[in-house]
């Protein structure tokens, strides 16, 4: 277990905006940041994060909380390791017991994979450093490539042992188990044709060396072994097969040492292999991941897409490589990126062109040599297509479909008049071909949704529209009140009966200065309401101990005591709101009244609504019992005229608010 004071200082010095900026581009939105959901696929930025209340929301999703919360979303972690996570950032000493094996009996499976992913990163690597064979087979390997002893700790490189069975007897040696070692696909599990009922346990990457994959926060989730071998029917890189904590469609190598530089930089260089990574980073260019040898898949690209809107493709002159490039250009133009592609010498790969020459001299060919993708794709593949004009025709064709993909308008206009002049070919003929492609991509997108539609046609929509719940509004407006301004005092009219000087009962006007949190609890207490949502009447009564007992009141450590399905609650609830500022609605000249101006009338009307509401819901009760006329109804009939006169005389109050 980790301790309250240990939990309690993480909380303290975590900075939230500080936490998500290491997975998301933020950018400064009034007192807020915004950004692109890291939970869904959009181009329109609809994440919040608010550094005053500590919480954050993302409104194409729904989710929302504090900082442990987002990496209890984004990396799965459990409650304990987003504590650690933190911990670790910003050097905090932690507080924790060692697990029992009870404790690691009860752990999750997806835990479970990941704590035997980790042993084994420390096991390949002490393979490496602390045995004989390791240091002359697998460290004198990443010596011989130029790594030094810093970086080859860095990356956590490491070495399997050339034996059966090596790392796997050693795993289950420290009780993690088999079923684990299986899943991770660390260990191959076979039956023993000659002994029936027994299995045979082999390592995957025997005789290898290892480079771990880490998870955007630093997680190990799977491996990539080079085999160091003569072997021809062995793969020379093997992989991690898929699991349920590695996809290797959604994981870009090196990511976890690349993603600040990224986001400092607003670039990524995006490379092939482990070691174009590892030598780039050794020359001091950090901001640099790797497809590793897969072909580049949108997710991976919506990675990089968090963190800036610029990708320079590096690859080296293979006839090979630069065809799947082509095809991944494409995809990250979908995305709405930036694309630049830079090819090295002939014989050179972004490996070896680091390793040969110093850091000035990388980073001046790489700025001298970055091309924007339309050029690039233009003159190379014009040299393909050479002097034939059907060639040279498809090659336009296949320049227009890839500005197709293009999202922004302005963008493909611009990129319509580049390739004119490159192409030598009228506008007038590419932007009737480029309405052409976007005729025919509509046409099929059309079809696409009639084929759903007809497909779903046989189910009737028995759906009946779902009615607001008038209650439940009014109830989290309460909170929200409670959370914004419990502590603030302000000036409270509230109507009271008194008799004039002929007799009458009049309302009369009287001022009080109380806290909000004061006026609320106080006015409901009067009418005995109670909330009537089990989640909101918790929250409640946490907020009205909590504003009573401490004059410091500050949300972000309200909410730091809270169990994460309510600080999620809590987060919708703050950051409601703060979803309108998306539209910048001052830039069209629209200028939204501000709530802080108003907000002891914002809290009577609250208030007096809610009550008006449950007289009413009383009534209709009380009415539904006087349906029977062989009962005597005079009783209740008198408590109905009592209400009448109750709900007018706050239909009145109510009517002075507003006024």
């Amino acid at each position: 277990m980790i301790s309250k004071i240990t939990i309690d200082k993480v909380y303290e010095t975590a900075r939230l905006e500080e936490v998500i900026g290491d997975f998301v581009q933020l950018k400064k939105s009034g007192t807020n940041f915004k950004g692109l959901s890291p939970f869904s696929d959009e181009r329109t930025p609809s994440f919040m994060v608010s550094p005053v209340k500590q919480i954050w929301k993302d409104f194409s999703s729904g989710k929302g909380g504090n900082v442990v919360a987002f990496l209890m979303e984004h990396e799965h972690f459990t409650y304990p390791e987003a504590i650690k996570y933190l911990a670790k950032k910003y050097n905090i000493e932690i507080e924790e017991t060692e697990r029992t094996d009870e404790q690691k009996e009860e752990a999750s499976e997806r835990e479970s994979m990941y704590l035997v992913s980790e042993f084994a990163q420390k096991h390949f690597s002490e393979m490496a450093w602390d045995t004989e064979l390791g240091k002359a087979i697998g460290l004198s390997y990443f010596k011989e490539r130029g790594f030094t002893e810093e970086t080859i700790k860095k990356f956590k490189l490491g070495y399997c042992l050339d034996k059966w069975d090596g790392f796997t007897l050693a795993a289950l040696d420290k009780g993690y188990k088999l079923k684990y070692l299986e899943k991770t696909g660390l260990t191959i599990v076979k039956e023993d044709t000659q002994n029936p009922g027994n299995s045979k346990k082999f390592d995957r990457f025997k005789g290898r060396v290892m480079f771990p994959i880490h998870s955007m926060s630093g997680r190990v989730l799977g491996f990539g072994g080079r085999i160091l071998g003569n072997d021809k029917k062995a793969a020379k890189y093997l992989n991690s097969p898929e699991s349920d904590i590695y996809h290797k469609s959604k994981v870009l190598y090196g990511i976890y040492y690349a993603k600040q530089a990224i986001a400092k930089e607003d670039n990524c260089y995006l490379v092939e292999g482990y070691t174009d990574v590892i030598q780039f980073h050794q020359r001091g260019i950090h901001n640099v991941v790797a497809s590793s040898g897969t072909a580049l898949t949108p997710e991976q690209i919506r990675l990089v897409n968090r963190l800036t809107k610029n990708i320079t493709v590096l690859f080296d002159g293979d006839a090979a490589g630069l065809r799947a490039s082509l095809r991944g250009i494409d995809l990250i133009l979908e995305q709405g990126m930036n694309v630049k592609v830079c090819t090295f010498p002939e014989g050179e790969d972004p490996d070896s062109f680091s390793k040969n020459n110093s850091y000035e001299e990388v980073v001046t060919y790489l700025k001298d040599n970055s091309q924007d993708f339309i050029q690039f794709k233009a003159s190379h593949l014009m040299k393909e297509a050479d002097n034939d004009p059907i060639k040279r025709a498809d090659t336009v064709r296949d320049i227009i479909n890839s500005i197709a993909k293009i999202p922004d308008r302005i963008k493909k206009e611009i990129y319509i008049q580049e390739c004119a002049q490159i192409m030598n070919v009228s506008e007038a003929v590419l932007f009737n071909t480029l309405a052409q492609i976007g005729k025919k991509d509509q046409k099929e997108a059309v079809n696409k949704q009639k084929e759903e539609q007809k497909a779903f046609s046989v189910v009737k929509n028995t759906e009946v529209q779902e009615k607001v719940d008038v209650q439940y509004v009014l109830e989290k407006k309460i909170i929200e009140q409670l959370l914004l301004y419990g502590n603030e005092v302000h000036s409270f009219e509230d109507l009271v009966l008194k008799e004039n000087e002929a007799g009458d009962l009049e309302l009369e006007p009287e001022l009080s200065e109380i806290k909000v949190y004061e006026k609320i609890y106080l006015d409901l207490q009067d009418d005995e309401i109670e909330l009537a949502n089990e989640g909101f009447r918790a929250i409640y009564y946490k907020l009205i101990e909590e504003l009573n007992e401490k004059e410091d009141f500050a949300v972000n450590t309200f909410v730091a005591n809270l169990e994460q399905d309510t600080v999620s609650e809590i987060s919708s609830i703050l950051m409601e709101e703060e979803k309108y500022t998306l539209h910048n609605w001052e830039r069209k000249d629209i200028y939204p009244k501000d709530k802080k101006t108003e907000i002891a009338q914002l809290v009577s009307e609250t208030i007096l609504t809610l009550r008006c509401y449950l007289i009413k819901k009383r009534m209709e009760a009380l009415q539904g019992k006087t349906a029977d006329h062989t009962e005597d109804n005079s009783e209740i009939l008198e408590e109905i005229l009592n209400y009448l006169n109750l709900n007018k005389l706050l239909s009145r109050k109510l009517n002075r608010v507003f006024s």
